[in-house]
């Protein structure tokens, strides 16, 4: 599945009422470890259909950032039934990431 650029204006419907888990990556244009996250959240996107992956880009969407607490970036959060679940905080391997997705 492709991933999605998640906006406060879609927000609501691409995420909180999403049927299936939704993994979002906050990252920025400048972030180094971001640009190192990007391509291994786009694998798992393209793997796992059972999951819905967005990039939330916390330089043009800084309220949804400041709404989940994202003080580093890249932040990776797990969203099931429109609840946060799990979070993690830097950059990860491919494993890690599936991890994350339980």
């Amino acid at each position: 599945m492709a991933v999605i650029t998640i906006t406060k204006e879609n927000f609501e419907t691409e995420v909180l009422k999403s049927a299936q888990p939704v993994l979002l990556d906050f990252w920025a244009a400048w972030c180094g470890p971001c640009r190192m996250l990007s391509p291994v959240v786009d694998e798992v996107a393209e793997e796992r259909t059972d999951v819905k992956v967005g990039k939330v880009n916390v330089d043009e969407q800084p309220e949804l950032a400041a709404e989940f607490g994202v003080m580093s970036i890249p932040t990776l959060l797990l969203f099931e039934n429109g609840k946060l679940v799990r979070q993690a905080v830097g950059a990860r391997p491919k494993s890690g990431v599936l991890e994350l997705l339980g």
